[in-house]
């Protein structure tokens, strides 16, 4: 064994010196870095980009609880390394020489807020600046709605419990208030010092308590797993994972963006070593023959290059982990300014995924190779014959295959996003196989109307119809990887952005009553507003599944059993709510039931045909779930778990609730409403939307950075794939050269050949990337996608050119090489 190691090593020096490995050494090691590159950065993005949205939580983990948190929770933290800090929130009379105003009082200590930013101006509707500091002792910070609603301008001060506090400052945006999204009343801002001589806490007071911890994310997980287990009744862990739906879908929504970036580099890393892999099987069949002649077994000959390859592959990984690592670290120099905050180190994941890939591709790629040189016949020594039954081994391919989409579908994270990509990528495969030999039969018939270089070319490509056909269809899938990033990058990349559009709702009005639905209507109407959808909405709790009690003993998960134990807003419509997407049975309007939220369902275990039971004001209610939805949390709009359909809901008490934009210019709309019907809740969330939209806009240049980066490792690939299958045509330059062929000639041969092979695998690739985006589009990241005929157009033009322009640039030596000298080296 230790023998043929050596020779192996020897063989792999030998072949790269001679050039027979660079090929294929480079597209793996282009192929890998590539991978690596974008999933080192999307590694370090999707880090950051999860500590930004930290922010909402104040931390990077959250212990809530509606009694004090025990000191041994934050000691333990603290033990370990964690920051650690309280806040206290809960409701309030505060008094003014104005008048009183119920309002939300939220307690903070040094060191707030561990993630995230606040905000201040010096007067109402002043400019704001960040500030690193909290509420002096003695002074409070009033947001905009606090102000405006107690009179008061900053130097005045105010009454809260037992405390005379002054005014220092207009509170304009706090990072964490979304995590407490229905904060119902204006808010203000008082530090911890001043809270035990306020008098506001008192046996039976309704306080939230809340622990913020921050630090290693892997120590952060730990202490999760510590606390959990001791969590007690009203306690519960809040990470970014369990912050609020609209949260969580931008953020599972960007790291889908990210994967698939990653996903599509190993496509290019596929098609580059399989292209590559075969030229060096056939500059390889002499040397395994001869080989034979003198006495090499084939399962010595297997083991051999099997060493090699292994030796190759090691090799090529790491060179490519350590470049895609080095590169990943100069294109976030050269963005220096896109992201605020430094980006974290990186994983090791991206390694192991670098190693696999690598590996896997050439187990899959050039296994099937090998196993073609083990066969090679000795004859081939005197007649250069190659048996051509034997062209494919189908079953090494599709083991390969198979590791590799196993491999791909573990990076996507979410089986969807994954079967998506690789059952496209197969299907697409098999499609334009089966078009470009449907293609060049066609060419086969036409080529006798042309004459003189495109006639060569038509023949030569109708001539070695097979390579044609893997030509093609191998160029198309790499040109169907490249038109899949600019289409996403593109369209689909700002239809998620669009998702939030600049008009989204940033007013919520609550407590509507039944009697006042005409005259709310007939407000919005005379302030010039669109009266908004006022939708019915009753309180209610989970009583009974299925007849069985609904109980948080029954579940394992502490999400699902604080949905158990919560109030639950029902509503019922008699149409399907804009924005709402069916994924399990069906809407029925004409029949009693339930449509529930898909997310709800998975966490409780619920199926269309299970029977709900609520309580609603001491009445039960009972029906069947009919669907599973899946929301747009993200839209802003007002969403309900539960929606029931006509029949079931109707004759419990309920109130009413809408969500409307409301313009800059008409801001005291509101105000002015609240003081028609004092019995309305006006909750203006403008400051959540602005927030929400920067995580947006931080995300969307994350995955454009990314995708762009993919995008050029891609054309890189692309390029070493074409230059990998050049053998063939110098050869046949020569020998056309030999019988007589002028260059003009020879040139247009060549230009016909390349430009039918671009244009083909353009039009193939063009279809596929549309096909493809609107499958991810609808079922993996629900977005609305319309086709536009702009980058198909562009991509088989880019195609057409970008063929013409390698190959002719790759055989430009050959054609003034002297034809002897190619012969002679064929």
């Amino acid at each position: 064994m230790k023998a043929d190691l050596m020779f192996a090593a020897r063989m792999a020096l030998r072949d790269f010196r001679a050039g027979e490995l660079r090929i294929l050494l480079v597209a793996l090691l282009l192929a890998v870095a590539a991978l690596t590159s974008v999933s080192f950065f999307t590694d370090r993005v999707s880090r950051s980009v999860v500590s930004e949205a930290n922010q909402l939580l104040g931390g990077d983990l959250l212990v809530a609880s509606r009694d004090p948190v025990p000191d041994a929770y934050a000691d333990e933290a603290r033990a370990r390394g964690l920051r650690a800090v309280n806040t206290w929130s809960f409701t309030s009379m505060a008094s003014s020489a104005d008048g009183a105003q119920l309002v939300g009082v939220k307690v903070v200590s040094d060191g707030y807020p561990l993630r995230g930013k606040l905000r201040t101006a010096p007067e109402l509707n002043a400019p704001d600046a960040e500030t690193r500091s909290l509420p002096a002792p003695g002074t409070v910070w009033l947001d905009e709605r606090a102000t405006s609603a107690l009179g008061v301008r900053t130097g005045d001060t105010l009454m809260l419990g037992q405390l005379t506090l002054k005014v220092a400052a207009v509170l304009t945006f706090e990072s964490d208030r979304g995590a407490s999204f229905f904060a119902i009343v204006p808010r203000l801002m008082l530090n911890a010092a001043d809270l035990p001589a306020s008098g506001l806490i008192q046996p039976g007071s309704r306080i939230s308590y809340r622990l913020h911890l921050a630090g290693e994310d892997a120590v952060v997980r730990s202490y999760a797993s510590w606390l959990k287990p001791k969590l007690t009744a009203g306690e519960k862990i809040e990470t970014v994972d369990e912050a609020q739906p609209e949260v969580r879908g931008a953020l599972d929504r960007a790291q889908k963006f990210l994967r698939l970036a990653a996903m599509l580099a190993v496509v290019f890393a596929a098609v580059a070593v399989g292209l590559s892999a075969r030229r060096y099987m056939q500059r390889h069949l002499d040397g395994c023959a001869v080989m034979r002649c003198l006495g090499a077994t084939q399962a010595r000959l297997t083991r051999l290059f099997l060493i090699e390859f292994a030796l190759v592959g090691i090799v090529a990984c790491a060179a490519g982990c350590a470049v895609g690592y080095v590169t990943q670290f100069g294109v976030e120099a050269l963005l220096a300014g896109l992201f605020v905050a430094k980006l974290p180190q990186p994983g090791p994941l991206p390694l192991v995924y670098g190693f696999a890939v690598g590996m896997t591709l050439m187990l899959g790629f050039v296994w099937p190779q090998l196993l073609r040189l083990r066969r090679v016949s000795t004859l081939r020594v005197l007649r250069r014959e190659w048996d051509e039954t034997d062209r494919i081994s189908w079953g090494a391919y599709g083991f390969g295959l198979a590791c590799l989409s196993a491999l791909i579908v573990l990076m996507a994270g979410d089986v969807t996003l994954g079967l998506v990509v690789v059952g496209g990528f197969v299907i697409a495969c098999g499609v334009y196989a089966a078009v470009a030999w449907l293609a060049l039969a066609a060419v086969a018939r036409l080529r006798g109307g042309t004459a003189g270089g495109w006639r060569y070319g038509l023949a030569s490509l109708t001539r070695r119809r097979a390579a044609s056909v893997m030509q093609i269809a191998a160029l198309g899938l790499g040109l169907t990887a490249v038109l899949l990033l600019v289409i996403v990058r593109g369209d689909l990349l700002d239809a998620w952005h669009n998702r939030l559009p600049a008009d989204a709702p940033n007013r919520f009005i609550l407590n509507i009553q039944p009697d006042q639905l005409g005259a709310v209507r007939e407000e919005f109407a005379r302030a010039g507003l669109t009266p908004p959808e006022l939708l019915p909405m009753a309180r209610a709790r989970l009583a009974a599944i299925n007849g069985k009690p609904a109980s948080p003993d029954n579940y394992d998960s502490i999400r699902a059993q604080r949905l158990v134990e919560r109030e639950f807003n029902l509503s019922w419509s008699d149409t399907f709510q804009v924005g709402n997407r069916i994924v399990d049975g069906a809407w029925r309007a004409d029949q009693p039931g339930f449509s529930v939220e898909a997310g709800l369902a998975k966490e409780l275990g619920l199926r269309v045909g299970d029977r709900l039971t609520f309580e609603i004001a001491g009445q039960r209610v009972e029906s069947t779930i009919h669907s599973l939805r899946e929301l747009a949390w993200d839209s802003m709009n007002v969403n309900f778990f539960v929606v029931a359909s006509p029949g079931v809901l109707e004759d419990f008490p309920a109130s009413y609730i809408t969500s409307f934009h409301l313009p800059a210019a008409s801001a005291a709309f509101t105000n002015e409403l609240v003081a028609r019907f004092p019995n309305l809740t006006a909750i203006d969330v403008d400051a959540v939307v602005r927030q929400f939209r920067a995580l947006m806009d931080q995300l969307s240049a994350a995955v454009s950075v990314v995708f762009g980066f993919a995008l050029l490792a891609g054309v890189v690939v692309l390029f070493a794939a074409i230059e990998a299958t050049h053998d063939e045509r110098r050869f046949e330059l020569a020998v056309l050269r030999t019988l007589g062929a002028r260059n003009r000639q020879l040139r247009a041969s060549l230009l016909t050949e390349f430009a039918l092979l671009g244009a083909l695998a353009g039009m193939l690739a063009a279809a596929g990337a549309v096909v493809m985006t609107m499958v991810l589009a609808r079922e993996a990241f629900q977005l609305h996608y319309v086709p536009s005929i702009v980058q198909p157009l562009g991509g088989m033009l880019f195609s057409t050119l970008a063929v013409v322009g390698a190959g002719m640039l790759g055989l430009r030596a050959a054609l003034r090489a002297p034809a002897l000298a190619s012969l002679r080296a064929a």
